[in-house]
This record gives C-alpha cells, sequence and structure tokens, in this order.
C-alpha cells in the first residue's frame, strides 16, 4: 500500500485528515507515525508558502512516499487579516488556544457584528513521489462571536460562528464539521489528484 506521510504532528489535524481521506487506499501516517522528527522553520509570507516549505523538507527525508503539508489559519477583515499565518501563536505561546482566543476576543470587544467577519483558510501541498507538487487553497466565511461555545475541535472552532447551521464549529459533531470545513474542502479537491495519482 502506498504511503502518504502529512508534515505535522498535530493530533487534531492528523485525525481530521485521516477521518476525511479514510476512503483512499493509502496509508496515512504523521511525521511521528513515520518515525521523523525534525523542526522546521516556517518562515513563509503566506500559507500555500509555509504548506510548500513542510512539505518539501518532509520530502527531501522521506523517499518513497506521497507528502501532504497543511498550513492553515484563521483571517479576520477587522484586524487586517490577522492572526492568519500566525494563528497558532497569536499569544507569543505557540499552539496555546485559549490564550489565543482570548487574545482575539479581547480585540473585538465591543464590535459589532458587521466587525466581525472572518475566514478560516487552509492551504495544502502534495508532493508526489516523484516529486511533482500540487497545490490546493480553500476558506470558509463566518462570524467571530463574543464568547467560546462548545468543546469540540481546536484552536479557534469554540468561537468561529456559522449563521447556517446556527452553531460554532466547537458545537459541531466532527463528521459534520469534517464535511463542510475549509480542510474538508481543501481535501475534497486534492483528493481527487491523489485517486488519479493511485490509478497511474
Amino acid at each position: 500500500m502506498r504511503r502518504l506521510i502529512v508534515a505535522s504532528n498535530n493530533p487534531n489535524k492528523i485525525e481530521e485528515i485521516k477521518d476525511i481521506l479514510k476512503s483512499l487506499p493509502v496509508e496515512i501516517l504523521s511525521l511521528s507515525e513515520a518515525g521523523i522528527s525534525i523542526e522546521i522553520d516556517e518562515n513563509g509570507k503566506t500559507f500555500l508558502q509555509n504548506a510548500y516549505i513542510k512539505a518539501s523538507a518532509i520530502f527531501n527525508l522521506a523517499e518513497g512516499a506521497m507528502i501532504l503539508a497543511d498550513d492553515s489559519g484563521l483571517s479576520v477583515d477587522f484586524l487586517g487579516g490577522a492572526p492568519g499565518i500566525y494563528s497558532a501563536r497569536f499569544s507569543g505561546e505557540h499552539g496555546n488556544s485559549k490564550k489565543n482566543n482570548e487574545k482575539l476576543l479581547n480585540l473585538l470587544k465591543g464590535k459589532d457584528i458587521c466587525q466581525r467577519h472572518a475566514s478560516f483558510i487552509c492551504a495544502l501541498v502534495l508532493i508526489t513521489e516523484n516529486g511533482d507538487v500540487f497545490e490546493v487553497e480553500e476558506n470558509i466565511d463566518g462570524i467571530i462571536i463574543d464568547e467560546e461555545r462548545g468543546t469540540n475541535g481546536f484552536g479557534y472552532d469554540p468561537v468561529f460562528y456559522l449563521e447556517e447551521y446556527n452553531h460554532t464549529f466547537g458545537e459541531m459533531e466532527a463528521n459534520t464539521k469534517n464535511k463542510i470545513s475549509h480542510r474538508a474542502k481543501a481535501l475534497k479537491k486534492l483528493q481527487q489528484e491523489i485517486k488519479r495519482l493511485l490509478r497511474e
């Protein structure tokens, strides 16, 4: 069975990717599952640049596998697109979702709904075994509410509200989120390319 190594050890992200791509006849591995330990300097200026930096770094270490890298984040119009590529370390401490959400809510305190529009963005880069590169970027629009709601998901999910579902991502069941999210949309688009590769 062909392998697909995801250039991440984020357990939430890995779980979502494995769930969304579960119909593919490939072995999907995190970096740790693939026996890879590396610190990657994500110094790009866009989500796609950072995804490519991660994918190419792992491609150089892992022979005979497809490499998938995801760089995702939140863009708030009122904040000029912030936190953007700094979403995971918005509060200054990498991966501290509680502090990131607190900072975001404080910056939007007292703002009305028209100033709370935001988009979740997901950039994916796939590098095939022979070095071909495929890039995808998708987003989903929502509103930042004024308090955390729900304990599902991760990151900014509890404050990202979708009017048409009357729920935050944090209140949604995984099977619903994994059909409509920015990551789901991007992976579904890329999935068609992976299926084509598997037929070769």
